[in-house]
């Protein structure tokens, strides 16, 4: 957005509404202008501006370091890489779900991590953005009882796999976060990936969220629990309602037996 010919002809309340919608690459022609409006209130903006601007920056440079990963498999001839992580391998009820991100080479979202460092309005936020610049995305999802069938570890690269089988476009690379999976597909795993790692980090948000809304719905089935905040783990307000009230069919009884 280009800078008004003539900001004094605009109230700082106007003038703070096109502040606030402004892209990074705006910032520095703003800034410049706003400190030379005579107006105090003009200038306190500039100010605001530039901190923004400071910690845009750094969030900037953590995304572009998240990116090596992609970057070296990209030279290497890779194009097609699909980040993929789970969430719920923990909790002990709902299912383990898993999350397959294929974003595009030049894709930048910023605050892109581990989804349990982004705070839950900004992962709402991100995993729209995600989904919507994404080249492909895919969702698998393994229940309770398979859990109990097959064991968690199992259960989850049953999730993986389900995940990648259902993207619109086949990748050429798989990078999961600290598991390998059978795959024809050549498969990378990556310590800390949804820390470290762009793709995966992509696919921890889209996981955490999905997850999230499911355990937020069974809450409205299963009050008593408190899913809606526990998400399924085992707090102590869980623990005393599983006493309390018995399990329900989305409890895994592999991981309440020495509950009850």
């Amino acid at each position: 957005m280009d800078v008004p010919n003539d900001l004094s002809r605009l109230k700082i309340g106007e003038i703070k509404k096109q502040v606030d919608a402004l892209a990074l690459e705006g910032y520095p022609s703003w800034i410049e202008r706003l400190k030379q409006d005579p107006r105090k209130g003009v200038n306190k903006l500039a100010d605001v501006l530039e901190k923004r601007q400071s910690k845009l920056a750094v969030e900037k440079e953590k995304i572009i370091e998240k990116k090596k990963i992609e970057r070296r498999l990209n030279q290497k001839g890779y194009v097609k890489i699909c980040g993929i992580d789970e969430v719920g391998r923990g909790p002990l009820a709902g299912p383990v779900v898993c999350a397959a991100v294929m974003m595009p080479e030049d894709s930048m979202l910023l605050h892109i991590d581990d989804s349990k460092k982004v705070s839950a309005s900004r992962r709402e936020h991100l995993a729209k953005l995600i989904k919507e610049e994404a080249i492909a995305w895919a969702i698998g999802e393994i229940s309770p009882e398979q859990i109990d069938h097959v064991n968690i570890l199992e259960a989850t690269k049953e999730a993986m796999g389900q995940a990648v089988g259902q993207l619109t476009i086949e990748p050429d690379l798989l990078l999961i976060d600290a598991l390998s999976i059978p795959s024809t597909i050549p498969v990378k795993p990556v310590i800390h990936g949804d820390a470290i790692c762009y793709s995966i980090g992509a696919a921890s948000i889209v996981a955490k969220v999905y997850r999230d809304h499911l355990m937020m719905a069974l809450h409205q089935k299963y009050p008593q629990y408190g899913f809606d905040h526990n998400m399924g783990y085992g707090t102590a307000e869980h623990i005393a309602a599983l006493k309390k009230y018995g399990p329900t069919p989305i409890h895994r009884r592999s991981f309440i037996a020495h509950i009850l």
